[in-house]
């Protein structure tokens, strides 16, 4: 522990000087970092699939294209607005202050701290380097050690595709982190669980350093009757299985539907899990194994829950020596069981049968506030139920996960599945701080500001404030005699 101390003291120091150096600050050292990023993207694209395919067997269609792809969409978006979010944005001046101008200046917080999750390691570890980048700040990167090959590549990476005197890469574990956590840093950003996340701002409080925890939660999905039912389906199992067999903060985690349309939607995605994954999902290419053999045996401890087991109705398929799980339906698990009660972050999806689809809002807000809601209806008038009914960090009407995907849209949790946002602009202004800056000059001064006051002073303030003009002139040439 002393020497991961002394190895994060060191490493903290020397980003502090080189951003008080005011290297990090210029627009062309920015955009070069940026460029180096999607230069590794692009170059590298095969390792960083091969590293993916050892961590979590992920096929490499999810490797390029929930993670490769969107880190390059990222650096490209923040590379073709970075000049307009570095400038400095003119705002109204107050009446008070007359003649004045006012601006928002954006200044890079200084040197931060990112700590990334296993289950898309790369895409983690880098969209947050991209906002903190853009912004101007100095960064040292935690990789998680859950995904060792990921870690281990973006420690041989990024030194040669950034600059490493401004963004650097500590390897390890729990000693390592808790050493990092222990120094006085200028923001945190944290992805992973509510647990972890509580330790994290534990360790922030001591310095009073602002936090952005990426955290998760039971994401629902509620299934009207009049979808168009395949579609749902597919797009259901993509945002499930096809997200890294569920191991992703805004997978589905419960279905609520009806209890006439239960039948159809397990015929559904039987029929649709089956064509995505075989006969023998175990054996598909297409499908990523369980993270370790911890998170294997706490999904398999969900299953066998002497409540839950006998509510399976599809899959339940499991290899340990594989770490495979297959696509799981449960039908009408308890509430009070803790399937319906932990996030699953895995492939096992309970459906909860309601008697009229409106009863699903009460479920869900009865429930911690989800990273992410989704609903499926053509009702127009229950789309806006829904969005106006339930708490989220994001929400999707007719599909599943996609948000992410756009730079235009903040991507946070709220309550207890996270606070701050991220993605395009968000990311810039989540590692920013906003300036307030105001610029006057020495000519025309207001009489009526100063001491020593008389009514007369307050009663030209009063109009001054109203906006009366007869008295914004008075307030310049001066008071009336004797004020």
């Amino acid at each position: 522990m002393e020497a991961a101390t002394v190895a994060a003291e060191a490493a903290l120091g020397q980003l502090r000087a080189s951003f008080a150096s005011g290297r990090t600050r210029p627009a062309a050292w920015r955009a070069a970092q940026l460029r180096g990023v999607l230069r590794m993207a692009t170059e590298m694209e095969a390792e960083i699939c091969a590293a993916l395919r050892a961590d979590l067997a992920k096929p490499c269609t999810e490797a390029y294209v929930h993670e490769i792809s969107l880190v390059k969409s990222s650096c490209m978006f923040a590379l073709k607005n970075l000049k307009k979010w570095m400038k400095p944005k003119k705002v109204p001046a107050g009446v008070l202050t007359f003649p004045s101008a006012a601006r928002i200046a954006a200044e890079p917080l200084g040197v931060v701290l990112v700590i990334s999750a296993w289950n898309y390691p790369f895409l983690l570890a880098i969209d947050p380097i991209i906002g903190a980048i853009a912004a101007g700040n100095a960064v040292v990167l935690k990789p998680s050690e859950i995904a060792p090959a990921t870690s281990s590549l973006l420690a041989n990476l990024l030194p040669r595709f950034v600059d490493g005197s401004c963004v650097r890469i500590v390897e390890g574990g729990v000693p390592e982190t808790t050493a990092l956590l222990e120094q006085k840093w200028d923001k945190i950003f944290y992805t992973g669980n509510g647990k972890v996340g509580r330790i994290v701002m534990n360790f922030a409080a001591k310095h009073l350093t602002p936090v952005v925890l990426e955290l998760g939660g039971k994401c629902p999905v509620i299934v009207d009757s009049n979808v168009d039912l395949h579609v749902a389906a597919k797009r259901i199992a993509s945002g499930k299985w096809g997200c890294n067999n569920g191991q992703a903060c805004i997978s589905p985690d419960f279905i609520i539907t009806t209890k006439s349309f239960a039948p159809k939607l397990l015929d559904s995605l039987k029929k649709v899990l089956e064509k995505f994954y075989g006969k023998d999902p175990l054996l598909s290419a297409d499908l990523s194994r369980i993270v370790n053999s911890n998170h294997f045996n706490r999904l398999r401890r969900l299953m066998d829950e002497e409540m839950v087991s006998d509510k399976i109705v599809f899959g339940g398929q499991s290899d340990q020596q594989e770490l495979k799980i297959a696509p799981t339906l449960l039908l009408d698990v308890p509430l009070d069981s803790a399937i319906m009660k932990e996030e699953i972050f895995g492939p096992l999806l309970p459906i909860i049968t309601v008697d009229k689809i409106h009863e699903s809002f009460a479920l869900i807000n009865s429930m911690t506030k989800p990273l992410a809601a989704y609903i499926f209806t053509k009702n127009s008038r229950l789309q806006h139920q829904f969005e106006r009914s339930i708490s989220a960090g994001g929400m999707i009407i007719n599909d599943t996960s996609v948000h992410l995907t756009n730079p235009h849209l903040p991507f946070g949790g709220v309550g207890e599945s996270g606070m701050g946002a991220y993605h395009g602009t968000f990311s810039f202004d989540a590692f920013s701080h906003k300036k307030a800056v105001l610029a006057r000059s020495f000519g025309i001064e207001t009489k009526a500001r100063y001491p020593p006051y008389t009514p007369a002073k307050l009663k030209i303030l009063k109009s001054v404030l109203k906006g009366n003009l007869v008295a914004m002139i008075q307030a310049v040439l001066g008071c009336p005699r004797g004020a």
